[in-house]
This record gives structure tokens, C-alpha cells and sequence, in this order.
């Protein structure tokens, strides 16, 4: 398929007139491009959805109809290139993510794409460098943990120094179920993604080596699945991340993050998760049942800054840099999975 030009001469879109909402295409309405669908239309102050795509013509009509005004576009090409968008939010499968970031580009809209920002490295670096050269910020990825406010609280005891220098980071990650389909480096693109931007996040650096440990896989795992496993990341100063990623679990949907520093120690995620003791003494609590619950507030939060700046023609939240950094790392960590080595990290210099 032929690269979209990303030339400035290409007709860009100007932001938005004061007082007037933010109108926006949804490319992809599966359960998280739906689930923005509604957030726009019902929870976010300033935007509304007017065009809506997907590949599967009849969930796009059921989508749209729920949304007074919003009309289907069969091209996601013409519904970026469509006149009465503004921005556009990208929630299709990541393989298509690489031409539609290009075409919003091509038009100099605001974007904001789920993760991945593409699926290989090289893709995501031009995508990176076709940006800068705009000399403008136009890519927003999702990582809508940034957005959450207790990540928000451990960002902050970092930058004011309660905890002193960090040192080490803990994750958890572990899911109730996947499809059968959903192998072990899935788990690395598709999961452990987001604590390789919860770490960059917390800890402001790169991460240097990606190391996976397999260990023992769960009787639900299909064979020749890993599940779980334990991802190690060190940063280029020296920090350790560990993340226990484990998507098969029977339970329920756990995250937790852990950060220890010179100074004390920091636990998040335990609120979600919670363990009580009782009067008579038995022990009980609650499991979040899947990631809408646990992050839904943070999925909101985070397109109501994306709207609020797309208004303004950029952006407010991860950008391309960030989206890179993730599939850099993700490479590096699917090569461990398959030799078992500790593997470098390779990225381009930042423009």
C-alpha cells in the first residue's frame, strides 16, 4: 500500500472557532473505539463525533446511530480527509494504525491513537521524524494511565522528592482471560506495553534491556504459551522495573505498582483491589472485573485533555516520542521472549 504524503502543503485544518465543539472521527468502534464513542457523546465537555468507520460496515451503523448527527464513512481515508472533522481518534487494529497516523498528518490533524502507535519500529521513527518536520504536535498515543490519578500522585512524590531517588519499580499485571489466540508476545505488545510507558512515565528516562523469565505456565495456558511471565527492564541509569504480566489468571483484572526509593516506598492500585478484614475475622474483598472499570475514569480524563487541546490544533498528554519508545521496547522484549536473552534496546535520536 502507498505511504500518505505528509507534505505541508497538504490541506491543514485550523483550530477550532471559540464556542464551537470539536468534531471528530472515530476510526475503528470495536469495545474501546465504542466505548470513546461514548465518552465523547456523553462524558467530554466540547467535542462530538460526527463521522464513524470500521471494517465491519454493520457495527459502524450500530455505532453511529447512537449518536445524534454522526454519519458512516466506509474509507477510513475519507473520513479523515472528510470536511466536517477536526481531529481524529484511531481505535482500529494496529496494523492499520501506520497510513491513518500518516493521512491525519497529511491533513495537520490532531490525533489521538491507542497503542500501538504503529507495529514496527522503522514505521513508528518516520512517523516520529514526519512530525517534527511539521514543526507542530499533532500525535497523542493512549496510554491512559498518565491520566489516572493515582499514577498522577506516584508521578508526583517522584518529581517532589518525598521518596527520594527511585530505585526500583513493581508492577502487576494480570487479566481474568484472553483469547486462546493471545500468545506470549501478544502479552509483551498487547500488555506489558503499558508498563513500559508506566515506567518511562514515573521514572522519566529510557529504558535500556528488556529480560523475560518464563517459568511455570498455568494449566489454562494453551501449549507452548508462557503465561506468566516476568518481564525485567533497567533504565539507562541503572533502575530496576520488574512486571509480573499474567493474563490468565481465572480471577479478575489486578494492576499494581510498587515504586521503592531511598526514602520510602509508594504502593498504588491497592484501592481497586482490596483485601478487608471483617468483625468475625474472615478475610474478603473485591476484584475489578476488567480494565473499563479499573481505568474508565482515566480513559475520560484523557480525552477530555485531548479535546481540549485538539481544539487548540495539538495536543496534551504521551506523544509520537512516547508511542516510538513503546514499540522499541516491545521489539526488544518479543526477542527475549524468543531466545531468553537480555536484549538491548535500540532506538533512533530524538529529532
Amino acid at each position: 500500500m502507498a505511504e500518505t504524503s505528509t507534505a505541508v502543503e497538504s490541506r491543514p485544518a485550523a483550530a477550532v472557532p471559540a464556542g464551537a465543539e470539536l468534531r471528530v472521527a472515530v476510526l475503528g468502534v470495536g469495545v474501546m473505539g465504542a466505548f470513546h464513542v461514548e465518552g465523547l457523546s456523553s462524558r467530554v465537555r466540547g467535542a462530538r463525533v460526527t463521522v464513524v468507520n470500521d471494517y465491519a460496515a454493520d457495527r459502524a451503523e450500530q455505532v453511529a446511530a447512537s449518536v445524534p448527527g454522526a454519519r458512516v464513512e466506509a474509507d477510513p481515508l475519507a473520513a479523515i480527509d472528510a470536511p466536517d472533522v477536526d481531529a481524529v481518534l484511531i481505535a482500529s487494529p494496529g496494523p492499520a494504525h501506520d497510513e491513518q497516523v500518516r493521512a491525519c498528518l497529511a491533513r495537520q490533524l490532531p490525533v489521538l491513537c491507542e497503542k500501538p502507535l504503529t507495529t514496527d519500529i522503522d514505521s513508528a521513527y518516520r512517523i516520529v521524524q514526519a512530525e517534527a518536520e511539521l514543526g507542530r504536535q499533532l500525535i497523542q498515543v493512549g496510554f491512559m494511565r498518565r491520566f489516572d490519578s493515582e499514577y498522577v500522585r506516584l508521578r508526583q512524590l517522584v518529581v517532589s522528592g518525598e521518596l527520594g531517588n527511585p530505585l526500583m519499580l513493581h508492577c502487576t499485571h494480570r487479566n481474568a482471560g484472553v483469547p486462546a489466540t493471545f500468545d506470549s508476545e501478544m502479552m509483551i505488545r498487547d500488555s506489558v506495553v503499558h508498563e513500559v510507558d508506566v515506567a518511562r512515565f514515573l521514572l522519566g528516562e529510557e529504558i535500556a534491556t528488556v529480560q523475560v523469565i518464563k517459568g511455570a505456565a498455568t494449566r489454562r495456558a494453551p501449549e507452548g504459551f508462557n503465561d506468566p511471565m516476568l518481564v525485567i527492564f533497567e533504565t539507562e541509569s541503572g533502575r530496576v522495573v520488574t512486571d509480573e504480566i499474567f493474563v490468565r489468571t481465572g480471577v479478575g483484572y489486578e494492576v499494581r505498582t510498587e515504586l521503592v526509593g531511598e526514602l520510602g516506598s509508594a504502593t498504588i492500585g491497592l484501592d481497586h483491589n482490596v483485601v478487608r478484614t471483617g468483625a468475625d475475622g474472615r478475610w474478603g474483598g473485591e476484584i475489578t472485573p476488567g480494565f473499563i472499570e479499573r481505568f474508565g475514569a482515566a480513559y475520560d480524563r484523557e480525552l477530555q485533555h485531548w479535546v481540549n487541546a485538539a481544539r487548540r490544533g495539538t495536543i496534551d498528554g504521551p506523544g509520537s516520542w512516547d508511542g516510538y519508545a513503546a514499540v522499541a521496547v516491545c521489539e526488544a522484549g518479543v526477542e527475549a521472549v524468543r531466545t531468553g536473552e537480555r536484549v538491548t534496546v535500540t532506538m533512533g535520536r530524538r529529532p
